[in-house]
């Protein structure tokens, strides 16, 4: 009998542990990417429904692409104010507005039936969208060490990956069994409950969690003593004196030029397999799908490597980011669908490792107190090149007759851009630019 209670005794002490293991800034993590993944299914659906879409509406392949980019025109055009709104009111009340208001936004692309009206949808769309990326690293950089940031950056950008190929899967799904506007109607709803969650249950300042640990609030604090140093040299660094800093404008131009090979990438795969390669509406959205959850793996990699080489993290990001366009050439160059297949993967791998290494770069990089700015300042590079890239791809291929060989090329060109002007950034870019991320543990 003594034994049975030792043994209850010990379980209990052990479930405690394990238990105690388990930290706020993982169900902060955790919520951020449930956010980002219904953000990127919310923009991504549209991607398979578009060849339906083009044909329901007749539309040209400009027009489709242009329904593609409009998206990122509203993306692009207020991911700097709505990252210093973060800054200001802090990450929780920006991030729940927003979420609730793409979502709203989402059902009703269902309902259109006119094309310069679902253009103002997409577009308004995209304004809501717009506040998330400063907002989710501004949360990260208030609640992770900086020790942690890079892998809590990779693990966030899984849904880079996730987000297109779930969206891949379940569009075609849906749409094969629904028609394309039940997809939208049905893909807003989850958005709504999880704002409504953000706003009752999260809190901008860690102190103010009722569940956050003394031990947990010691490692944030922690970082504060090993940069006072930092502090007391550039005592808060505004965001208009971020804007003098090359480093900025260096991750702005990567980040522009590795998102014209993204989007394209993105936007234009299931049409390239469909159209091209012949490929079923079933067997499209699961070979889409293929890339990004290969991706899933790599993007967390690369945020991790990139933690393992602190200082150095270009050196994850650019030989990664050169074999991705290598595997694009000989994409382009392949014959056989299933060595395209084959490749496209190949392609996704490194370019996500890339990624997750790039944002860790740009989290580690930026002062806390103005991340969701700066982050989002980055971010606006790329949503101008989303504009871009499903734009121009679209009027390249309907120009060729409906070749693709020419968008393949512009995203190889692209890829490899970014890696040549990441050769610039010096390494331990944190020290060089006296840019240290300063952690808080206010909002």
């Amino acid at each position: 009998m003594k034994s049975f209670r030792r043994f209850c005794l010990m379980n209990k002490q052990l479930q405690m542990k394990k238990k105690s293991k388990w930290k706020v800034r993982y169900t902060v993590l955790f919520v951020l990417w449930l956010c980002w993944l219904f953000s990127f299914l919310d923009r991504m659906v549209i991607t398979i429904a578009l060849p339906y879409i083009g044909e329901d509406l007749n539309l040209t392949a400009t027009a489709q692409g242009l329904l593609l980019s409009i998206f990122f025109a509203g993306y692009a055009l207020f991911q700097i104010p709505g990252g210093m709104l973060s800054d200001k009111f802090g990450f929780r009340r920006v991030m729940s507005i927003a979420i609730v208001w793409w979502s709203i936004f989402t059902s009703l692309t269902g309902f259109i039936f006119s094309y310069p009206l679902m253009l103002l949808i997409r577009f308004v769309f995209g304004l809501g969208e717009a506040c998330l990326p400063g907002a989710a690293y501004k949360g990260i950089a208030n609640y992770f060490p900086s020790k942690q940031r890079g892998t809590a950056t990779g693990i966030q950008s899984t849904v880079n990956t996730l987000g297109p190929a779930i969206a891949a899967i379940a569009a075609a799904a849906i749409i094969g069994a629904f028609g394309w506007r039940t997809v939208f109607i049905v893909m807003g709803i989850p958005g709504i409950i999880l704002g409504l969650y953000i706003w009752f249950k999260f809190k901008d300042n860690p102190k103010d969690h009722p569940k956050m640990t003394k031990e947990e609030l010691a490692e944030l604090e922690e970082d504060i003593e090993n940069e006072k140093s930092n502090e007391e040299k550039n005592s808060g660094v505004s965001f208009k004196e971020l804007f003098r800093k090359p480093i900025l404008w260096q991750m702005a131009f990567i980040w522009f030029f590795f998102d014209i090979t993204f989007w394209g990438f993105t936007s234009w795969l299931p049409s390239y397999l469909i159209n091209v390669r012949g490929l079923s509406l079933m067997d499209t959205g699961i070979f889409s799908a293929l890339p990004y959850l290969v991706g899933t793996v790599s993007i967390v990699l690369g945020g991790y490597l990139s933690d393992k080489v602190k200082g150095k993290r270009k050196w994850v990001f650019i030989p990664n980011a050169v074999i991705s366009g290598l595997a694009l050439l000989l994409m382009l160059q392949s014959t056989s669908t299933a060595v395209v297949i084959t490749y496209q993967c190949v392609a996704a791998f490194f370019m996500f490792l890339a990624q997750g290494a790039f944002w860790g770069l740009v989290v580690d990089t930026l002062p806390a107190k103005i991340m969701a700015a700066g982050s989002s300042t980055v971010n606006c590079f790329g949503s101008i090149a989303g504009f871009i890239a499903p734009l121009l791809m679209g009027y390249m291929i309907e120009s060729s007759g409906g070749s693709y060989n020419s968008t393949f090329i512009l995203m190889i060109a692209a890829i490899i851009v970014a890696a040549i002007i990441a050769l610039t950034i010096g390494n331990n870019t944190e020290k060089e630019n006296s840019l240290n991320s300063k952690t808080i543990v206010e909002a």
